[in-house]
């Protein structure tokens, strides 16, 4: 098989409409906005020219593929998302545990393609993805946002229109605008809220925060002349468009988390999941963990900095952590001292500087093994101990 990145995917035999495959890398294509923008940030942080430009990620988007149902082909709705959402931890691990995507053009279906959308992928269980993902969410404090693509609602097509602006939104935003606290506090981000519907609660608080009018005409007018006609009521509130889909698109995404959660249960993956995750996983199979729904302070302080500091399972992460790095600088010297022994010649011992290695991975070995190590280990990722 060959794959040609010139030539369009083919879907059912015919190119796809997806215009991530037909785009022509615009570094490529217009080469001087490339230099351009490299020169101008050079000269603004007065970078030396023997000195690389340096280009950190400091806001990372979401991107949600939506449709409106297609009864015909059994595709249920999963229009519910205005343009941009925000959803704290829970809410956004419980849709990464599930990943569920609407139909694209690019795809043959719709429905859940496992934790982090890897889970297919992936010869480990995705409860150790799941928790390194988690730790890393709560360690660099980044805020879970979203864009659409596709529909927002079932009569607002917007393909990737939204998702390819919004990139041209987020970079007019300070550091302090993009705080999820300050748009919050500022009414930029409205709650969505639980509801009955003829006696049966729709959990629409799972798709956390949305943008307000003020937002649109405080940030999108950086962009827009008169944002607000662009960006009307039924593009900030998609269920003024079809209320019925929009309950059903709620239960859509909440019966799938549901099925996705009890299979952790069935497959006794849970256990190798962190007290928050297993916290959460009960909570999205069942509805409640020890008692407690997702709304409980006692379950979302388990997502907070304090609570993954002062743990012992991220203690216990920290210390495998330290374990396979042990085990590491072990095999070095294990190696060398078997390379001196057996192959190494005289020669070997003055051009490979033999005992200097060996030094050097002494006075490693000894540093990964000692107390302080384990203390220089706080703050970062550590490593999950049910990975062997």
């Amino acid at each position: 098989m060959v794959v040609s990145s010139a030539s369009p995917r083919l879907v059912d035999g015919k190119p796809s409409k997806n215009p991530r495959y037909l785009q022509i890398r615009p570094d490529l294509l217009d080469p001087m906005s490339l230099y351009v923008a490299e020169r101008g940030t050079r000269l603004f942080y007065a970078i030396p020219p023997d000195e690389p430009v340096l280009w950190p990620v400091d806001a990372v988007l979401i991107g949600r593929r939506n449709n409106p149902a297609e009864p015909a082909a059994n595709i249920r709705g999963l229009a519910v998302y205005n343009p941009i959402h925000y959803q704290q931890l829970p809410e956004l691990f419980m849709d990464l545990i599930c990943s569920l995507t609407g139909k694209s053009p690019s795809t043959t279906g719709a429905g859940s393609e496992g934790a982090l959308t890897k889970s297919p992928f992936n010869a480990l269980r995705p409860t150790i993805d799941l928790n390194n993902a988690l730790v890393s969410y709560i360690l660099t404090g980044l805020g879970g946002f979203s864009t659409a693509a596709g529909f927002i609602g079932p009569r607002v097509r917007v393909d990737h229109d939204i998702s390819l602006l919004v990139p041209e939104i987020w970079c007019r935003l300070s550091l302090e605008e993009r705080d999820p606290e300050f748009l919050i506090r500022e009414g930029h981000l409205e709650p969505l809220r639980d509801f009955d519907c003829q006696g049966e609660k729709i959990l629409a608080s799972r798709l956390g925060y949305r943008i307000t009018a003020k937002f649109v005409q405080r940030f999108f007018g950086r962009v827009f002349d008169n944002p607000g006609k662009v960006f009307d009521e039924a593009i900030l509130r998609p269920e003024t468009q079809d209320q019925a889909a929009f309950i059903d698109g709620v239960k859509n995404i909440t019966q799938a988390q549901q099925r996705v959660a009890m299979e952790y249960l069935a497959d006794g993956s849970i256990a190798d999941a962190c007290p928050p995750l297993k916290a959460l996983l009960t909570i999205m199979a069942t509805g409640s963990f020890e008692g407690k729904d997702a709304a409980h302070p006692d379950i979302r302080a388990m997502f907070t900095l304090d609570y993954l500091l002062g743990s012992a399972w991220y203690r216990e992460r920290l210390k495998a952590k330290q374990r396979k790095d042990i085990a590491l600088w072990k095999r070095h010297m294990d190696y060398l001292d078997d390379y001196t022994r057996n192959d190494a010649t005289a020669d070997d011992e003055t051009h490979l500087d033999l005992p200097a290695r060996r030094a050097h991975t002494a006075a490693e070995l000894a540093h990964v093994s000692s107390p302080a190590y384990l203390e220089s280990l706080v703050g970062t990722l550590g490593a999950d101990p049910s990975a062997g």
